[in-house]
Order: structure tokens, then sequence, then C-alpha cells
């Protein structure tokens, strides 16, 4: 573990909060309609995502606030906090799911496991095989690999971009369907980021994880935001119950704007 300052802390916890509200907002702006404004679940992303972020900080010890620093923190950070929410919530969380038309317990064809014990022992072995793909891919800092730092970013970025389409599917294809094109978006993306960060770091595990947060946050801004009269497929053909959210959830865009433009600009910075 690597000494840190009290100002890189700080900045690391609201490097995290930036990353936890994206991911709130998206989340509420649609799921909202169906279920209600959850104080509880809107903070539940930000509260873990400042939490998460500041440890990442401490343990690696990044020179903040480097504009590839933060890039790279930010991204750490969002893929974090994503993996411990889905994982608590597919594996550990108990809730009625006849709510939705996908269930978001761990399922096998689109039936939901009742077992208790089955579900802990699938998420410890699903823990187990991301934790498996990321020693993996830790592999490719071998200097003396024949592929370029960029090839073997990439093939990191596939690695786990390949491990999200097939959680995907997994979870989808019972009740949606397989789709290629929507199968395939996962592993394109992670390569996709993980060549562009590839250009500002070298360690091809901490780029891999980062490819994975940006995936998230670009898949879920692109179904919500310019898709917004399409329901999450959890709630396909589910009525809307809170129809006012409608216009208050537009009062919260700004502020996802604001989050995504500062990335940006962080990463223009770097690059």
């Amino acid at each position: 573990m690597i000494h840190t300052s009290l100002d890189s802390i700080a900045i690391a916890g609201a490097t995290g909060l930036m990353s936890g509200c994206h991911a709130s907002i998206w989340g509420m702006y649609k799921d909202a309609l169906h279920e209600g404004f959850r104080y509880g679940a809107f903070a539940r992303s930000i509260v873990t995502g400042a939490i998460v972020t500041i440890v990442i900080e401490v343990w690696l010890g990044l020179p903040l606030p480097e504009p590839h620093a933060l890039v790279l923190l930010f991204g750490l950070g969002y893929a974090a906090e994503r993996g411990i929410v889905e994982v608590w919530k597919t594996f550990i969380r108990r809730e009625d799911q006849s709510k939705y038309f996908i269930p978001m317990q761990f399922s096998i064809r689109g039936a939901p496991v009742t077992s208790y014990g089955a579900r802990l022992a699938a998420g410890v072995a699903y823990v187990a095989v991301v934790a498996g793909t990321l020693l993996v891919v830790q592999q490719l800092n071998d200097g003396a690999s024949t592929i370029g730092h960029t090839g073997r970013a990439a093939l990191g970025g596939m690695a786990v971009g390949v491990l999200l389409a097939i959680g995907g599917a997994w979870k989808d294809a019972p009740k949606e369907g397989f789709q290629i094109v929507k199968f395939f978006r996962s592993p394109v993306m992670t390569v996709i980021y993980a060549c562009l960060l590839a250009q500002l770091i070298t360690d091809h595990l901490l780029i891999a994880a980062a490819a994975i947060g940006y995936e998230r946050a670009t898949a879920e801004t692109y179904k919500t935001f310019f898709f917004p009269s399409r329901p999450r497929g959890k709630f396909r053909g589910k009525p809307i119950l809170c129809p006012d959210l409608l216009v208050t959830r537009r009062y919260f865009v700004p502020v996802y704007v604001c989050i995504c433009a500062s990335v940006i600009a962080c990463a223009a910075a770097a690059l």
C-alpha cells in the first residue's frame, strides 16, 4: 500500500462522488417512473462510489490531480462501484421479482433461483471468474511479449468485454432473445476504451478494469438518454406508476452533462 496525502484522498473522494452520481442519475432516470424515487437507492451508488474510489487511491497512490490519473481513477471507481452494486443486487439482495420483466436476481433460463444458498454460491463462483480473468489480463504486463503495448491493451479489453457480454446475455437473452449486435457491443467498446487508455497508462490490468467502467457509463448513457421513452429491459411492458417524475427527472440532466463534460475535458487534457 502506498502513502497518499489528504489532498489526494479528497480529490479521489470527489471523483468517486462524480462517478457514483453519474450512475445514480441514469439509474433513476428510467427506473423511478416504475418504482418511484427512492433516496436510499439514489444515494447508494454515490456513497459506494466515493468509498471505493478513495480505497483505490489509497491502494494505488495515483498522482492526483494529474489529468491521466483522474481519467484512470474515474474509470476504476465506476467499474468497482458497478461491480459491487450488481453483485449485491444479483446474488445477495432479497427482493420480489414480480415487478420486473427481466429478473434482477440470479436466474437460470429467466427463472429466478429461489435458494438463497445457491445464489450465494453462484455469486462466489462469479466473483472468482472475474478475479481469474483479471489475473490473466495482468499477465499482459509481461515485457517479454512480442505484442505491442496497445495490442496487449486491446486483448485485455476484449477479455473483460466478453465477460460483460456473457453476463448480460445470461440475464437478458431468456426474455429478450439473443441479440448478436447487443452481445458484441460490450467487447467492442471495452477494446476501444482500452486502446485509448493505453495512450495514458502502461498497466494493462488497470487499463482493462477502467475500460469496464467507461463501457458501463457509455452504454447506459446511450440507452437512457438517446431513447428516453423506451423503458429499460427489466421494466418492459410494466406500467408507469409515477408519471410526475417525467418532469422531475429532467432537473438531474444538467448535473449529468457536467460530469460527462468534465471527464471528456480531463481526457482531452491528458491526451
